[in-house]
């Protein structure tokens, strides 16, 4: 089974070329309507997502403390679609409660961002599989 791994370079491009198609009317896809709601979400992201040039040369980087629009916009997608498929199971009540406690699926979902963020520099530094029972742990702590 082949896994989706875009480059860099492909992650950006898809980004910019879905704001761009947003902001000009044209039809998106589901996954390019789903990131577009998010990337409205993040005006701070809209200069950079209409520069594909400059998006695509940008570093990102911890010690410059800004966020990297591509990562973060990815980190949606990716808890959007754990979410819509309850994967790993519980997600989606945790997702749902955590969204009625801050009034904000929004912010519920940048919570949760801090959290599989952890979950996957843990899974990296140790070398092996994403820990889903200690990743909806550390959620159900935020409820």
């Amino acid at each position: 089974m082949a896994l989706f791994n875009p480059s860099r370079d492909e992650v950006r491009q898809f980004f910019c070329t879905t704001w761009q198609k947003h902001t000009s009317g044209n039809v998106l896809t589901p996954l390019e309507s789903l990131a577009s709601q998010w990337m409205e979400q993040h005006p701070e992201f809209h200069a950079i997502l209409s520069d594909s040039s400059g998006a695509l040369e940008q570093e990102f980087t911890p010690e410059k403390g800004v966020t990297n629009p591509f990562l973060h916009l990815s980190m949606h997608l990716s808890i959007s679609e754990q979410i819509s498929i309850d994967q790993p199971p519980g997600i989606r009540q945790i997702a749902n409660a955590l969204s009625q406690k801050f009034d904000s699926e929004h912010e519920a979902q940048h919570l949760i961002m801090e959290c599989l963020g952890q979950a996957l520099w843990q899974a990296q530094r140790n070398g092996g599989a994403l820990d889903a029972d200690g990743y909806l742990e550390s959620l159900r702590k935020l409820i």
